[in-house]
């Protein structure tokens, strides 16, 4: 393990460090902008890097359960880890997340722990960080959007829906055929299991909220539509009638 607390370390450090840079050239913003800067790189970043892993570099997490860490998957998990340490300390520091989103963290780094220390798993893990940080540029997108007040947009409306896509399909859906083949797995042991089984608790604890934020979002949007119609059917109508009475 002593390597693998080395390469966290220098991740914690690197995240804390690219935070202070974004803070000094961003210092006309507030400290959120910055941090959700390093949340964006750090998406971008941790989907690239477990998308070769699991689609290139193997084994395939939905067929090799509970196999052994290789070399690459350590190295993206410890990067993982080093961020969500600095992102929960972050968060607890400033008091800018909910119990959700803390519980969310706090699994992640549990989690990542666990499978470093078994040095097994690392596989089904780095697959979960794949689905979980896939819609995080578009949340962070959205947020950016809404701060410079450009999220009632053309723009603004297909980020959203892009996300509301991205997170049912991927992280319910195939999260949900990922969590099978955990479960009826024999080799994985079953604190990973019941580790897999929160995770994705949680997951369907963000589904609610987002499936709630949707249905108010498009439900505003057609009476906003049926409205705009309205006063464009009453218009035309009474132009139309003040022709004819002028005919």
């Amino acid at each position: 393990m002593a390597a693998p607390v080395v390469q966290v370390i220098c991740s914690f450090i690197g995240w804390a460090s690219l935070y202070i840079s974004f803070c000094q050239l961003n210092s006309h913003h507030r400290y959120e902008w910055s941090c959700r800067l390093v949340t964006l790189v750090h998406g971008v970043l941790s989907v690239c890097l477990s998308a070769y892993v699991g689609f290139i570099d193997g084994p395939w997490a939905f067929s090799h359960p509970g196999s052994s860490n290789t070399v690459l998957q350590t190295q993206v998990l410890c990067l993982s880890l080093g961020y969500f340490i600095f992102d929960m300390c972050w968060c607890i520091y400033f008091q800018t997340e909910g119990l959700v989103m803390l519980s969310h963290h706090s699994l992640s780094i549990l989690g990542i722990v666990l499978v470093l220390a078994l040095q097994h798993s690392a596989t089904e893990v780095n697959a979960v960080i794949f689905g979980s940080e896939l819609t995080n540029p578009l949340l962070q997108t959205r947020w950016f959007l809404r701060e410079s007040g450009c999220h009632h947009t053309l723009l603004g409306d297909a980020v959203d829906f892009l996300f509301v896509l991205l997170f049912s399909s991927v992280r319910i859906g195939v999260g949900g055929w990922l969590l099978y083949c955990e479960l009826s797995s024999p080799v994985p042991l079953l604190i990973v299991k019941l580790g897999g089984v929160a995770m994705y608790v949680v997951s369907w604890v963000f589904m609610v909220s987002i499936a709630r934020f949707a249905w108010r979002k498009s439900s505003h949007k057609y009476k906003t539509w049926r409205e705009r119609n309205r006063v464009q059917f009453t218009t035309t109508n009474q132009w139309t009638h003040t022709e004819s009475s002028a005919t």
